[in-house]
């Protein structure tokens, strides 16, 4: 009887919580297929605990009070661009954030030209650090932070560093979080986890790249802190990216998110004009933060996503080193190239996880054949993460094209509206398109039978991968 108690209770707890169809029927069907059992999975796998904590946590924190008057850039959105207000409108019901208008935002375009950025901010600093990152490797790159970051305690600087739990553990045993409480830093851990050092798959990270000096200069984009990034050290395997500088309105939206982060892990709230200092209009940009993450009531980068290739009349550009997307983007990608979008997608020529490569190109045939063009960037491995629509609008940050983004990890990103800056950003994509190498469709068909079979069994981990 207590089984069958518990079996109905379980089931009934997937009904109600459960909004994916198939992921409701999978846990009934465990459920009542092993009896007992099927209870304690469901409840040991099935609950998505870092969203109710997330909830909790939220709900008993105090709302940071922001000085930033809310902006509408209604107004400015279409006297460059007005078919692409109601993506804006879109992302703002999304996010309950405002379009801030007013920012200046600069791209890094090397690992060795971040970097130099992000230190010299630090070594400037003179009230306040706020470092989230994903892998912080104490290596060359990371010993350099180390020591600006010890420089700027010693100075009376307020600094708070948050790593993922995982990213931290790429450099094991040597992590870099004694290093730093040595030199007085205080150090947070993203969800701690018992599963081993170095697992590329492990769910619910914080995938977030978010610094913020005196409350005033932001930095964010697809940037780890490790030697890989930093070609000037002449790293075995070199990775190419874009970070960017952010000042002006919009870095109130990251130092909320980094703020609410940190409270998350540490149960500490950040207040005060240490932290939120006043932000004056610097720039001509209009801009606004995107966090997402398991605790999202809808889905909310999808959506994001979705509404830009609705919105978009003549291209999208999307670069990305990881490219498994579901099937409404799938469906989204195509209907803007069937609408005469020209879909550019600008994929790495070797990707570093094999799973994710194999399974992409499984994917790839069925956009091909409606029009969507694909190339692959030769070497060095290009962990740049870009949406460009109509040279006008982007969206640059954290988030990939897979599952890990779409619902599992936590994310941050920034849209910007600006013609002058974004159709810079998309020559750039059009040079890199230019040294790459096209997939065709019959490129793709002459694949081996085994190549095939390998990449279509690759395909079904997608939602694990």
């Amino acid at each position: 009887m207590a089984v069958f108690a518990a079996d109905l209770f379980a089931t009934a707890h997937v009904i109600l919580k459960k909004r994916d169809t198939q992921a409701a029927i999978g846990w009934a069907g465990m459920i009542w297929f092993a009896p007992g059992i099927g209870p304690i999975l469901y409840y040991l796998f099935g609950i998505n605990r870092v969203e109710r904590k997330a909830k909790r946590l939220r709900r008993r924190a105090s709302r940071i009070p922001d000085t930033i008057p809310l902006l509408d850039g209604s107004d400015t959105i279409c006297s460059v661009a007005g078919h692409l207000l109601p993506q804006a409108q879109l992302i703002g019901s999304l996010t309950g954030l405002p379009l801030l208008g007013g920012s200046a935002i600069r791209p890094l375009h090397t690992g060795t030209e971040a970097y130099t950025e992000m230190l010299g901010a630090i070594d400037g600093a003179i009230y306040s650090i706020g470092l989230s990152t994903y892998i912080f490797d104490n290596d060359a790159a990371g010993k350099r932070f180390i020591d600006a970051l010890g420089r700027a305690v010693a100075r009376g600087v307020a600094v708070r560093v948050l790593i993922d739990d995982i990213g931290a553990r790429y450099s094991w045993p040597h992590t870099v979080i004694g290093p730093l409480r040595r030199i007085g830093v205080q150090v947070a851990r993203f969800l701690p986890q018992l599963l081993p050092w170095h697992f590329n798959y492990a769910n619910l990270r914080n995938h977030r790249k978010i610094l913020i000096v005196d409350g005033k200069i932001g930095f964010t984009g697809g940037m780890n802190i490790r030697a890989a990034h930093d070609l000037s050290l002449n790293p075995v395997a070199p990775i190419s990216d874009l970070h960017f500088r952010l000042d002006g309105p919009v870095v109130a939206h990251l130092r909320e998110t980094f703020a609410d982060d940190w409270e998350f892990c540490t149960r500490t709230v950040l207040r005060g004009q240490l932290w939120f200092p006043k932000l004056e209009n610097c720039g001509s940009v209009l801009a606004r933060g995107i966090r997402t993450g398991p605790d999202d009531l809808c889905k909310r980068l999808q959506a994001v996503y979705l509404g830009g290739l609705a919105s978009a009349r003549t291209s999208v550009r999307i670069v990305t080193p990881y490219f498994l997307p579901d099937a409404a983007l799938i469906a989204g990608l195509n209907v803007a190239a069937l609408r005469g979008v020209r879909v550019y997608i600008v994929l790495p020529e070797r990707n570093n996880l094999r799973l994710v490569q194999w399974a992409c190109m499984a994917q790839l045939e069925q956009l091909l054949e409606c029009g969507c063009r694909v190339w692959f960037t030769p070497p060095p491995f290009v962990h740049t993460k870009l949406m460009i629509v109509d040279r006008t609008w982007v969206l640059f940050g954290s988030s990939n094209w897979d599952p890990r983004s779409l619902r599992l990890n936590f994310e941050f990103d920034v849209e910007c509206y600006d013609p002058t800056r974004v159709g810079l950003l998309d020559d750039e994509v059009a040079r890199t398109v230019s040294r790459s190498r096209e997939l065709t469709p019959i490129k793709l068909r002459r694949r081996n039978l085994f190549v095939k079979l390998r990449d279509g069994v690759a395909r079904l981990l997608t939602p694990y991968l």
